[in-house]
């Protein structure tokens, strides 16, 4: 924590106000509550893709054929997909990745916490690209069916649409998990609380973060075309497959970016909690 020296000062004795005067110990935790918050800013945009799976995916599954075999699906049931797949991807994880991980690495994590956020970062990109291309494979059957004005369901099925929600939720599961452990371990005693808390505050930032964009979209395309991307009441009519491309590129930058931060982050012990809490409190350079 050599980088955030200036922190330290706040350990001085000689203040001019004693009530800002803090402990060593006050000190290492706010160092390390500062080196993580750029690890939790850049799973905000992952949760922004995630906002996803509860609007316009269930709009395009609305225009699509529900049916599977006899029974009709409601396009609302979609997000019961990302839970299925992690029922299933959550025991081939621990039981499959993890100790084959574990034979490739000998270490005991096997894949670190910072690893699985990134793969889970990663994914999202994917599962975007993945959304563009149903999006326009969509399009192009409405197109060549004739119902590009019409609301009747499009000659394609909406498990298509599921294909995103698979790495949605493939990355879902890397990244929250992983970053709710990697802040249980990271943190001192005192503040888990306060750092457990930082991944539903993520979820929080990137929903209304996937509004903000929307608006800045429609408000931006608006001024250039006749209407918007994301505006109208025939999906069809919607550059989606725009949009979709937009949030992956986004998400491509937030990976790289997260890449930045987390290749320079460092552990900060795998000792047990309690040494670790002695070793905090033993002066160190500030």
């Amino acid at each position: 924590m050599k980088d955030l020296k200036f922190i330290g000062k706040a350990t001085v004795e000689n203040t001019a106000y004693p009530s800002l005067h803090c402990t060593v110990k006050q000190v290492q935790d706010v160092k390390i509550v500062v080196q993580v918050v750029p690890i939790f800013m850049s799973t905000v945009m992952l949760n922004c893709c995630l906002a996803q799976l509860s609007t316009f995916s269930v709009q395009q599954a609305a225009t699509m054929n529900t049916y599977i075999g006899a029974l009709k699906v409601p396009p609302a049931s979609l997000p019961i997909f990302p839970v299925i797949f992690t029922m299933i991807l959550a025991p081939v994880y621990n039981h499959i990745i993890i100790p084959f991980a574990r034979a490739v690495t000998k270490s005991e994590m096997g894949i670190t916490h910072l690893q699985r956020i990134g793969m889970g970062l990663f994914l999202s990109v994917v599962a975007m690209a993945v959304a563009a291309l149903v999006e326009m494979k969509r399009k192009r059957v409405a197109e060549q069916s004739g119902l590009m004005n019409s609301t009747e369901p499009l000659p394609i099925t909406f498990l298509w649409v599921a294909l995103q929600y698979l790495f949605l939720g493939s990355a879902d599961l890397f990244s929250l998990a992983g970053l709710m452990e990697f802040f249980f371990t990271e943190a001192p005693l005192s503040m888990r609380s306060l750092t457990t808390a930082l991944s539903w505050a993520s979820l929080a930032m990137g929903y209304y973060l996937s509004s903000v964009i929307v608006s800045i979209v429609n408000h931006i395309t608006g001024r250039f075309q006749q209407t918007p991307w994301l505006y109208g009441s025939n999906l069809n009519h919607y550059h989606l497959e725009r949009f979709y491309w937009l949030m992956c590129i986004l998400s491509g930058l937030n990976f790289f970016h997260y890449l930045l931060w987390a290749t320079r982050y460092k552990y900060r012990s795998t000792k047990p909690d309690d040494k670790r809490d002695q070793l905090d409190n033993i002066p160190s350079e500030a």
